[in-house]
C-alpha cells in the first residue's frame, strides 16, 4: 500500500499562513465601516446632474397609405393581425414543422441569442459602475533598513499588514447614467437584431420550401408529358409502320420524349438544393433530412396590411435602427462629461505590526479617510473634442441609417404587393392560354392522325402546351414566395412591445456574479 504523508506546511499550527487568513476574515467587518463613510457623499448624487442632449425618436420621411394597396384584395376582417407563427396561415402541416426546428436548432439564431446576452452582459458592467469598489489586502514584509540610516530599530524586521480599502467616484455630470443609456438601448438594439434574424431565417426557409414544391410540381407535369409523348410515339410508330408516316416522324418523336425525360432528371439538381438549405436552417445536416415530392396545391392566404405608420412598429430591422439612433445619443453625453471635472472618493482600514501575535491588538488599528481627489481636465492634444464630435458623427450616421431603414421597409411592403398582384393577373390570362394550347394539342394531333398535316405541327403545339403549363406552375410558386416575402416585410407577427424594457435589458443578475471567486 502506497502511504499517505502529511506534510507540514499543510497543518495551521505549524506556520502563520492560515493564522493570516483567519485575521483576515476577522477584519471583514470592517466594510460597513468604510461603506458607511462613503455613503456621506450620497447626496452629490442627488444634486447631480446629466451633460448631453436627452433623447427624442428622429423624425422620418412616411406616408398616409401604400400605393400599391389599390385593388389589395384585403385579409377579413381587416383588424386581424398576423400571428406570430405567421407560416401557420399557409396551413401546411409540413411546413409548419419544418418551422418549429429554426428556432430550435438553427446555428445562426443561436449565435445572435449568445450575442443578446452579451448586450446584457455590457449593461450589467455600465450599472456597476454606480458602486463603490473594495479591496481586502495581506501583507508581510521582512526587511533590513540600509546601513547608515537612523532607525528606532535597527537589523532585520518583519511587518505584517492587513486592511480594507474602497474607492468611489460619484457619476456627478451623468457620465456612468448615459453609458447605461447606451448599454440598455444596445441590448434592445441587438433583441430586434435577433428578431430579425430569427424572422428572416423562418422566411428563407418557407421560400426555399415553396420553390421546392414548385419544382415537384413541374416534375408532375413533365412525368404527365412523357406519359403523353408516348401515346404520341406508339401513335407515330404505327403509322409508320403502315406506310403512312415517315421515319423522320419517329425520331423527331422519339427526341421529344426524352428530351422530357431529360428534363424531369435535371430538375433533381435543383430540388436536392433547396432540400440541403433547409436542412442547414434547421440546423441539421443535409444527410438528416429527406423530403418527400407533394403537388403545390396551395393559395396564397389574403394579408392583413396594416397603415404605413403602424409599419415603424413592427419591423425588427427598423426597430433595430432606432434603437442604435439613442445608443449613440446617449454616447454624445458620455463624451461631453469627459471635459468635467471628476471626483474620487477613498477609505481605508486595517491594522499593521510587526507581530502576527500583534496584528489585531487595538493599538495596530489604523484608518484613513481620503484622498479625495479632484481631476480638472486641462490639456489632452484634442482627444475630448475628437471623441465629441466622434460621438456626433456616430449619432448623424445612425439617424441616416434608421431614416433609410424606414424607406427600405416601404419599398419591400409596396414591392411585394405589386408583385402579388400583378402575378395573379398574369396566372388568369397564363390559364386561358394553357386551354387554348391545350385545344390546339388536341386539334393538331387529330389533323395528324388525318394526314393533313406534318408531325413538325404537333410537336409545336405539345411544346408550346409544355411551355405555357410551366409558366403557370413558375407562377404559382412566385406568388407563394411573395406571399412570404410581404409577410416579412410587413415585420411577421412581432411589433416593438417584444423588445425587453430597461428592467429586462440588462438581464437576470446573479448572486454569484458578486463573488470575489468565478462561480458557474
Amino acid at each position: 500500500m502506497r502511504s499517505t504523508v502529511v506534510h507540514d506546511h499543510f497543518q495551521p499550527d505549524k506556520c502563520g499562513v492560515f493564522t493570516v487568513l483567519r485575521l483576515i476574515f476577522c477584519k471583514l467587518f470592517m466594510i460597513t465601516h468604510l461603506l458607511r463613510l462613503l455613503s456621506l457623499a450620497y447626496p452629490l448624487i442627488l444634486t447631480a446632474c446629466t451633460v448631453g442632449p436627452d433623447y427624442r425618436r428622429p423624425t422620418v420621411i412616411t406616408t398616409t397609405h401604400f400605393k400599391e394597396l389599390k385593388g389589395w384584395k384585403q385579409a377579413q376582417p381587416l383588424d386581424h393581425a398576423i400571428p406570430e407563427k405567421w407560416w401557420q396561415v399557409f396551413k401546411d402541416p409540413y411546413l409548419d414543422k419544418l418551422e418549429e426546428q429554426v428556432t430550435i436548432s438553427n446555428q445562426s439564431i443561436a449565435q445572435a441569442e449568445a450575442q443578446y446576452r452579451n448586450s446584457q452582459s455590457l449593461v450589467q458592467a455600465a450599472i456597476a459602475a454606480y458602486f463603490p469598489t473594495a479591496n481586502g489586502t495581506a501583507t508581510a514584509n521582512r526587511f533590513r533598513a540600509a546601513t547608515g540610516q537612523s532607525v528606532a530599530v535597527s537589523g532585520i524586521r518583519n511587518l505584517f499588514a492587513a486592511g480594507l480599502s474602497a474607492t468611489w467616484e460619484p457619476d456627478i455630470w451623468g457620465s456612468v447614467r448615459r453609458q447605461v443609456e447606451a448599454s440598455e438601448a444596445g441590448a434592445q438594439a441587438s433583441a430586434a437584431t435577433l428578431q430579425a434574424l430569427r424572422l428572416s431565417t423562418q422566411s428563407t426557409l418557407a421560400q426555399d420550401y415553396f420553390q421546392l414544391r414548385a419544382l415537384d410540381a413541374q416534375v408532375k407535369l413533365l412525368n404527365g408529358t412523357v406519359e403523353t409523348y408516348e401515346k404520341t410515339l406508339k401513335i407515330t410508330q404505327n403509322r409508320y409502320a403502315v406506310g403512312v408516316a415517315a421515319k423522320s416522324d419517329v425520331v423527331q418523336a422519339e427526341v421529344q420524349l426524352e428530351s422530357a425525360r431529360v428534363q424531369a432528371i435535371n430538375i433533381g439538381v435543383q430540388r436536392s438544393q433547396f432540400e440541403h438549405a433547409i436542412a442547414v436552417l434547421m440546423g441539421k445536416t443535409p444527410a438528416e433530412i429527406s423530403i418527400l415530392p407533394a403537388p403545390l396545391s396551395l393559395q396564397p392566404p389574403p394579408i392583413p396590411v396594416s397603415i404605413p405608420s403602424q409599419l415603424l412598429e413592427r419591423r425588427p430591422d427598423v426597430a433595430t435602427a432606432e434603437r442604435q439612433v439613442a445608443a449613440a445619443n446617449a454616447q454624445i453625453g458620455v463624451a461631453k462629461a469627459a471635459y468635467f471635472p471628476t471626483l474620487s472618493l477613498s477609505a481605508s482600514k486595517g491594522t499593521q505590526s510587526s507581530s502576527l501575535s500583534s496584528l489585531l491588538a487595538t493599538g495596530a488599528r489604523y484608518w484613513a479617510l481620503g484622498p479625495a481627489a479632484l481631476a480638472i481636465p486641462l490639456f489632452d492634444g484634442g482627444t475630448r473634442g475628437a471623441e465629441m464630435q466622434q460621438a456626433i458623427d456616430t449619432f448623424d450616421a445612425s439617424v441616416a441609417a434608421y431614416r433609410q431603414a424606414v424607406l427600405v421597409s416601404f419599398q419591400d411592403v409596396e414591392d411585394n404587393l405589386a408583385a402579388l398582384r400583378i402575378l395573379e393577373q398574369e396566372l388568369e390570362i397564363q390559364n386561358k392560354v394553357i386551354d387554348a394550347a391545350q385545344k390546339a394539342v388536341l386539334l393538331t394531333t387529330n389533323q395528324y392522325k388525318a394526314g393533313t398535316v406534318s408531325y413538325l405541327n404537333v410537336m409545336i403545339a405539345q411544346a408550346s402546351a409544355l411551355s405555357n403549363e410551366n409558366t403557370a406552375v413558375n407562377l404559382q410558386g412566385q406568388r407563394l414566395v411573395a406571399c412570404v416575402l410581404l409577410i416579412k416585410a410587413l415585420g411577421g407577427g412581432w411589433d416593438v412591445s417584444y423588445l425587453p424594457n430597461q428592467d429586462e435589458a440588462g438581464g437576470k443578475v446573479k448572486w454569484s456574479q458578486f463573488l470575489p471567486i468565478p462561480v458557474n
